[in-house]
């Protein structure tokens, strides 16, 4: 059994509070300030562009992780009760992770893809009820999610420099 040196268990600590400044600070960007600075009556979705990048870079487990907190933090946000994004996101960060593990590689055009993905399935959720129980037309829907999805990809470029280095600070954790 391997054990933890003293450097190693502060190394941890460190990379666990860098994770949570990291969804604390996009969440009060998401849910406090962009709102504030909307693009033709839309607001970016941050947090699922943040569980895309931290599982891109660091893998399925804490992709996964991370989902169950970013996903949290956005049932706050969009007052969810049924803990949709919880689920959702914590999904879309083992899926992201297992497949950047095993078949993608690491990187900025993985990072914008799974980004876009992510973006899509957070939105689809958002518009499931709409759609499927009040009888919306699809249309008006569609536009508004594509509008949404470019309007967070803006943010995607900022969010790599930091899901990056957090990814090669975690690299150097394991190694």
């Amino acid at each position: 059994m391997k054990r933890w040196t003293l450097a190693k268990r502060r190394d941890f600590i460190i990379s666990i509070l860098l994770h949570a400044l990291l969804l604390i600070v996009v969440y009060v960007l998401q849910s406090m300030i962009l709102p504030f600075l909307r693009f033709n009556g839309f607001v970016p979705l941050l947090l699922p562009i943040a569980v895309a990048g931290v599982a891109v870079y660091e893998g399925r487990y804490v992709g996964g992780v991370t989902g169950i907190f970013a996903g949290i933090l956005c049932d706050i946000s969009f007052n969810e009760p049924a803990a949709v994004f919880t689920v959702l996101l914590t999904v879309a960060g083992l899926l992201v992770g297992a497949l950047t593990d095993t078949v993608m590689m690491r990187g900025l055009a993985t990072f914008f893809l799974c980004s876009i993905a992510v973006l899509a399935f957070s939105l689809f959720a958002l518009m499931f009820t709409l759609l499927f129980f009040e009888g919306v037309p699809p249309r008006p829907l569609l536009t508004v999610a594509l509008w949404q999805i470019v309007y967070s990809l803006l943010f995607v470029f900022p969010l790599w420099f930091f899901v990056k280095a957090l990814g090669r600070r975690a690299m150097r954790f394991v190694s």
